[in-house]
């Protein structure tokens, strides 16, 4: 299973959960998995991350993306096809949607094309399902079920993986 990564992962996972200053084998391993093809980001997700804070000089997130090691193993190397992006904006939110509600649901489309290409693909998100929530405020969780598309929570990914603060120990 290729997992990959929504913003929100690294966001959550560097502001919550694992500092990188706090939790260095956290993101040690992410590296390591998409070394080992089993982890990836793509480029719109990964600039995503890189537009976040005002001051990105002094952000840690923000330089640990542009390590060149961090890179190298976590950005997948596809382009994204945007007839699936078409696809997913009119079948998982709305086909009329405007431009502003395009606009507002921002890069996720692009996530969950790269996903679709193969079957043994899953989106990793922090978002949670929101049923009633309708075209442009749709969760990628539910757009993902509408589409058929596997997703899952960090925590079922790191479960999946099997990460442990010691994993290099295993």
């Amino acid at each position: 299973m290729l997992y990959l990564l929504d913003a929100s992962v690294l966001i959550t996972a560097h502001n919550a959960y694992y500092p990188l200053d706090r939790v260095p084998e956290y993101w040690e391993w992410l590296v390591h998995m998409g070394q080992q093809g089993k982890v990836k980001v793509p480029f719109e997700i990964f600039e995503e991350v890189k537009d976040g804070p005002a001051d990105a000089e002094k952000d840690l997130l923000y330089a640990w993306l542009n390590d060149e090691a961090t890179k190298s193993a976590l950005l997948l190397p596809e382009k994204v096809n945007p007839l699936l992006v078409q696809r997913i904006l009119n079948d998982g939110y709305a086909p009329d949607l405007t431009d502003d509600q395009i606009e507002q649901i921002g890069r996720d489309p692009f996530l969950i094309a790269y996903a679709m290409v193969a079957a043994d693909r899953c989106v990793v998100t922090v978002e949670t399902s929101e049923p009633k929530k309708t075209r442009q405020n749709r969760k990628i969780p539910d757009v993902c079920k509408t589409l058929s598309q596997a997703c899952c929570n960090p925590f079922a990914f790191n479960k999946a993986l099997g990460f442990r603060t010691q994993w290099r120990d295993t």
